[in-house]
């Protein structure tokens, strides 16, 4: 039975992020699990609860998109790593709102890196599949997504501004997704010529982030320039579930700038480490930075602890709090998303508790 009052909610994917969402919409007050898609047939017909290692929930992993539609879900969460376009084509179609943390926030960088296989723009896929289904579409997720936010908000008592960067300075090693740093090339010798076409292949939604706050500011960008700098392993890092080689690389920093008449007005940065035994190596403060130089000028950090009593001993946990404020800024933005109007939103389309927090009462 559903809850009145309540969004349906038909989540697709239990790996790192969606392990974590299943418990968290389980405890949401204005979600109701109604469905979990899963695309390895060893987790089909398993519960939900049983596959993520809480206990069982009463809901039934399924595999198939006519599944999914049969459930009837106001809206389908998307949290795979990499996006699943002809699903999401087929759902929203059938008229159900999809809110995805896969690798979406405008939509410039799956058009402009990844055509659709009919030739067309995936943006334009989707937008007509939402315009069949009378349905709605919204990427976003904490880097990118929720830290623009913040940024775009950090310049409301500014009067002009003269460049605003928003930084990821975080330890990357918690995050276990082996498909994720393989792609962008960690692991590989640091003088590998491939690595910058792979680490701009797969961090490209960060151009998407930088267009999203010019939109915010009414700036019109000439071009998005890309770069980077790599840290290369000083010794053999073994973290487990990850083997990284001398002279491999293990670090990062990547800037997206946008660009106005040659001055970078608007930039998003990356400064990643899977370990801090690189060459060079750079100060990671575990937080999310923004800075605007103007009149006046600001400087925020937006730093993330766990709650009181939370035990940290357990690598597991901590990697979890990075799920934690990647998956919410879905869930928690989903009731906006379901009242938006049809057609592919950004996060400028949404009204302010769009980004709230819920109490816990």
């Amino acid at each position: 039975m559903s809850t009145p009052g309540r969004v349906r909610v038909f989540q697709v994917a239990t790996g790192n992020l969606g392990t974590e969402m299943i418990g968290r919409i389980q405890r949401h007050p204005d979600l109701e699990l109604v469905g979990l898609h899963c695309y390895s047939p060893d987790k089909i017909g398993r519960d939900a609860g049983e596959i993520v290692g809480i206990d069982p929930i009463g809901v039934t992993a399924t595999g198939t998109v006519e599944q999914i539609i049969a459930a009837r879900p106001d809206v389908l969460t998307f949290h795979g790593v990499f996006p699943d376009e002809d699903l999401y084509e087929k759902v929203l179609e059938a008229g159900i709102d999809v809110v995805t943390t896969a690798d979406w926030i405008t939509g410039f960088h799956r058009d402009t890196n990844h055509p659709h296989p009919s030739g067309r723009k995936v943006s334009e896929v989707i937008a007509a599949a939402c315009e069949r289904g009378d349905s709605t579409f919204y990427g976003t997720g904490m880097n990118p997504g929720l830290s623009q936010i913040l940024g775009i908000v950090h310049t409301a008592d500014v009067a002009e501004i003269e460049n605003i960067t928003v930084t990821e300075s975080v330890d990357v090693s918690c995050h276990h997704s082996v498909d994720t740093w393989k792609a962008v090339g960690y692991g590989r010798p640091v003088d590998d010529p491939t690595i910058g076409e792979s680490l701009h292949k797969y961090t490209a939604v960060f151009a998407d982030a930088v267009y999203l706050m010019a939109d915010a500011f009414g700036l019109e960008l000439d071009e998005v320039k890309f770069g980077y700098e790599l840290g290369a392993c000083t010794e053999d890092v073994d973290l487990g579930w990850y083997f990284l080689p001398k002279g491999s690389l293990g670090a990062n920093y990547i800037k997206y700038q946008g660009m106005v008449d040659g001055v970078a007005r608007v930039e998003s940065h990356l400064e990643w480490q899977m370990t801090p035994h690189t060459d060079p190596a750079w100060n990671i403060k575990g937080c999310y930075i923004t800075q605007v130089t103007g009149d006046p000028s600001i400087y925020s950090k937006h730093m993330i602890f766990p709650r009181a009593g939370f035990d940290l001993s357990d690598p597991r946990n901590f990697a979890s709090i990075g799920m934690t404020v990647t998956g919410l800024p879905a869930l928690n933005a989903i009731t906006s998303v379901v009242a938006a109007p049809a057609g592919i939103i950004t996060s400028a389309d949404l009204p302010l508790r769009a980004f709230a927090g819920r109490f816990k009462i």
